[in-house]
């Protein structure tokens, strides 16, 4: 449990560094303005991320009004996923009925195509 909530911490720590030095993912920010969480599915584990003002914010506790919500059965199936190398690991997760999303898809697919900007760069 505790690796699940320091990745999700560290998601937000990616999102709000990259808000401040990747132009890229700061246009992603453009014009946005809502919250999201990522939780356990009996949100036992649960952080928001709220994007205004083309910055990010988090906190780690429940949102009362998120766009959207992606549960993971449990927290390791939440850390294995989010971790995965394979780029449909969380399609699968779905699939498997070890991911719920509730709320705006297409908030959920902008989430997707963003977090391209958050893994770490290779050294050349």
């Amino acid at each position: 449990m505790i690796k699940f909530r320091m990745l999700l911490w560290a998601l937000a720590l990616l999102m709000r560094k990259a808000a401040k030095k990747n132009p890229d993912f700061r246009s992603q920010l453009d014009g946005k303005n809502f919250a999201f969480q990522l939780q356990t599915e009996d949100a036992a584990i649960s952080r928001q991320f709220v994007i205004s003002d083309n910055k990010v914010r988090s906190r780690g506790k429940a949102h009362n009004n998120p766009a959207f919500t992606i549960s993971f059965k449990n927290a390791d199936t939440g850390l294995r996923i989010l971790t995965s190398r394979d780029k449909n690991a969380f399609m699968k997760g779905i699939q498997d009925k070890d991911i719920k999303i509730d709320g705006d898809l297409s908030l959920v697919m902008w989430f997707q195509s963003v977090s391209k900007y958050l893994k770490p760069r290779k050294k050349k």
